[in-house]
């Protein structure tokens, strides 16, 4: 289906603008703004009577009719044209798929928010608010519970899309001394639940729920709406810095075992670390051993800043959890590989781990076979 032409796209964008003659409150630019977050996020500005227009930026056009849409790849550095006249941008043009291949995701996510930082700078925009996840704080034996927003970033890159995120983290402090006059926000979820798909929200797809021998895990949600309710507090300056966002509290694994229903299965932590591993460097499972880290220690967030700014969750831990487990009902995962109902069937629930290092073994002796003739 060919494009439409340039003229009557701009002239169909004009007369669908979200712009309120008269009307109060910044002009807000959103990456990413088609799907996920991003198109939650652009509806619930375009509806609030305190955002004068919304301003949809991605490579093909949402759904939102109340935006004026761009469509482009944020790395074209002709995206410092669309952003002029916006106060705030909203970068949330990033892949964190897990099975994007590595070197492209990383340079679709790094170039991509520095191309946005310095368009935003030249366009004259004010504030940019930037996401990536409480998942930069690390998970570590030793961390606070609660971590407080101003806690040590310690994470590796060792998860997927950490490195991202910590080179996300690390462009966001240096903008405002290379671009005076620029503010930036950082936004950082827990677990998010609503609609996406990551290690951590496979890890309740699998038929038993590993857990680490000697971890101390404590789970902590963040549900797309309440990610999104605090994004509109960054766009609106209600608060501001670094913003940890996630339902108050956490959960013992205990209480996540005695919710879902679900019963784990122990390994040894050279045992599960090991075969993680081994899985991922033979490409039979995308998520790399750092991932388990997450499922072993805290690394819960208080969201001290949002709550003195009045901002509170809609949603509790349990209650996510709940929407989570009715998302993944029907799924089938293993050490972050999705599997078929007849396999997981067939396989059973330590029985389809079995068969899966079975897997690893078999492609580790294929290889050497290979290498004999």
């Amino acid at each position: 289906m060919s494009s439409p032409d340039p003229q009557v796209r701009a002239a169909r964008n004009q007369s669908t603008s979200s712009a309120r003659p008269g009307a109060r409150g910044p002009v807000v630019a959103v990456t990413g703004a088609a799907t996920g977050v991003g198109a939650l996020l652009t509806a619930r500005l375009a509806a609030s009577d305190e955002v004068r227009e919304v301003v949809g930026i991605d490579e093909r056009r949402g759904e939102c009719d109340t935006a004026r849409w761009h469509v482009l790849d944020v790395r074209d550095p002709a995206i410092a044209e669309k952003l002029r006249g916006a106060d705030v941008v909203v970068h949330l043009a990033l892949d964190l798929d897990l099975e994007t291949d590595a070197a492209a995701r990383t340079a679709y996510n790094v170039r991509g928010t520095q191309t946005v930082l310095t368009a935003a700078a030249a366009a004259g925009v004010h504030r940019v608010v930037l996401c990536t996840s409480a998942m930069v704080y690390g998970a570590l034996p030793d961390n606070e519970l609660p971590l407080s927003e101003d806690a040590e970033l310690r994470a590796t890159a060792e998860a997927t899309g950490v490195g991202d995120l910590l080179e996300i983290e690390r462009l966001a402090r240096r903008a405002p001394r290379a671009h005076p006059g620029l503010n930036v926000t950082v936004v950082r979820p827990a677990v998010l639940v609503g609609g996406v798909d990551t290690a951590l929200t496979r890890y309740f797809e699998s038929p038993r729920l590993l857990v680490v021998a000697g971890s101390r895990p404590a789970w902590q949600f963040c549900h797309v709406d309440d990610l999104c309710s605090a994004l509109e507090y960054a766009v609106l300056e209600k608060a501001d810095g670094e913003l940890a966002v996630g339902c108050d509290g956490w959960l013992e694994q205990e209480e996540v075992e005695e919710l879902s229903g679900t019963r784990r299965m122990e390994l040894p932590s050279a045992v599960a670390l090991g075969a993680a591993a081994r899985l991922h460097r033979i490409g039979l499972t995308p998520s790399p051993a750092g991932d388990l880290a997450y499922t072993m220690y805290p690394w819960v967030v208080s969201g001290s800043r949002l709550h003195d700014a009045g901002w509170r969750p809609k949603y509790t831990n349990e209650e996510v959890l709940a929407e989570l487990l009715d998302e993944v009902s029907g799924r089938h995962t293993v050490a972050g590989r999705r599997l078929g109902r007849k396999d997981a069937t067939a396989a059973g629930a330590a029985g389809a781990t079995v068969a899966l290092l079975g897997a690893a073994a078999v492609v580790r002796r294929a290889r050497k076979a290979r290498r004999r003739i």
